[in-house]
């Protein structure tokens, strides 16, 4: 009952070959090339850009100026960029006000090298801003790393905290006391 495998044709074998393509040949260098790499004429562009910003800021406006009004466009700059999804900025820029070092040219502090990579991709953009609204186009920010990052105190629990603030202001334990207030938080 087995049936005869007369019907059954023989396997084909196909050989499939596949060749790769051609691999372009530029004959002329064409510039488009993009790497990591630094490039002398690229820096010497940037330089020459930088002496025409330089040119041109010496013609533009240089009214005076108070800190406070420095700082409190510090702090605005701060919250914009807060909403703009930039945590890292807005919290480098709230922990520390500027520290005016030259006659315009402030100094931002930041806790490490990490921060300064980051910061350095918007400083321009805080120093612009400054500029516009002090309309004082000679300001200047520099970044350094904080020199003493164990002096600074970083507060663990609400008790910490309440005690730091207590140590300034001996009135607070009073306050506690008289309204039986709970630091437990």
């Amino acid at each position: 009952m087995n049936p005869s495998p007369k019907n059954i044709a023989p396997p084909v074998h196909q050989s499939i070959t596949i060749t790769p393509p051609e691999p372009k040949v530029a004959a002329v260098p064409t510039g488009q090339l993009n790497t990591n790499n630094v490039s002398i004429k690229k820096l010497m562009e940037k330089k020459e850009e930088e002496a025409a910003i330089h040119i041109l800021n010496e013609n533009l406006p240089k009214e005076s100026y108070s800190f406070d009004q420095v700082k409190m466009l510090w702090r605005r700059f701060a919250f914009s960029s807060k909403e703009k999804g930039l945590e890292t900025l807005y919290n480098a820029m709230i922990k520390r006000d500027p520290i005016p070092q030259e006659e315009h040219v402030y100094v931002m502090e930041v806790d490490n090298q990490i921060q300064i990579e980051y910061i350095n991709q918007h400083l321009q953009e805080l120093i612009n801003f400054l500029r516009k609204e002090l309309k004082n186009y000679s300001v200047d920010i520099t970044l350094r790393l904080n020199e003493h990052p164990e002096d600074e105190v970083k507060f663990l629990t609400g008790k910490d905290k309440f005690a730091a603030l207590a140590r300034k202001n001996p009135n607070l334990h009073t306050l506690k006391n008289t309204f039986n207030l709970d630091i437990e938080f």
